[in-house]
């Protein structure tokens, strides 16, 4: 993280309401008049809160505010949520509350197909059901885009064919807005998360990796 990051005592009294009017109002308007509003109660927060886990987690980085919009329907041009990451790890503020995450939001076809692979073993498919219900008992959210059918050449019997129609696979939390929200609890809140999520993010890790190729 960058020098100077103070330390996380929560977000600022702000930061819901700013993504409130955001969603109510994204323009380049509203955006030069709250953006000090954003600064100090949405980003710099969010720096303190990835410096803070950067000793267990590794270092992290903020999104940017802006989105692609050449290839998108929806000119709007500002995410109506601000995103950090120490890769896999994932946490979120929005109008919604916090999100906390892990895992791969988007596998690119050569991860996807070593996933599968890995899910197809039994030694390492049935390491992942176990991993999976341990976070699930913990009480995060498994999730990831699926194909509608089976993939090709899988038998439909296969005991694992749920997962093997993903093609993402992440775990979340979220919690809505509430006091802790701005307060220094709301580190415990994410390192918890995270911590639950280890196991996954691990097999991940080990099974399928980096992508070398575009995403689809």
């Amino acid at each position: 993280m960058t020098a100077g990051t103070t330390v996380f005592t929560g977000f600022g009294d702000g930061a819901v309401e700013f993504y409130d009017g955001l969603v109510a109002d994204n323009t380049k308007a509203y955006w030069a008049d709250q953006k000090p509003v954003y600064e100090r109660d949405v980003r710099a927060p969010m720096l303190a809160l990835l410096a803070a886990l950067e000793a267990e987690f590794g270092p992290g980085k903020v999104f940017r505010p802006y989105r692609d919009i050449r290839f998108s329907h929806d000119k709007t041009p500002y995410k109506t949520h601000c995103g950090g990451y120490a890769a896999p790890f994932y946490v979120e503020l929005s109008a919604e509350g916090l999100l906390a995450a892990a895992g791969y939001y988007r596998m690119a076809p050569d991860q996807v197909a070593r996933y599968r692979t890995a899910v197809a073993d039994d030694r390492r498919g049935e390491d992942l059901v176990a991993r999976l219900a341990a976070v699930e008992k913990a009480g995060l959210t498994v999730g990831g885009e699926k194909l509608k059918s089976r993939p090709r050449g899988v038998d439909p019997e296969h005991p694992r064919l749920e997962l093997l129609r993903h093609r993402a696979l992440y775990m979340w939390r979220r919690w809505a807005p509430d006091d802790v929200l701005h307060e220094p609890g709301c580190l415990n809140r994410v390192a918890t998360t995270w911590r639950a999520a280890r196991p996954l993010a691990e097999w991940l890790a080990d099974h399928v990796g980096p992508g070398e190729q575009p995403r689809r």
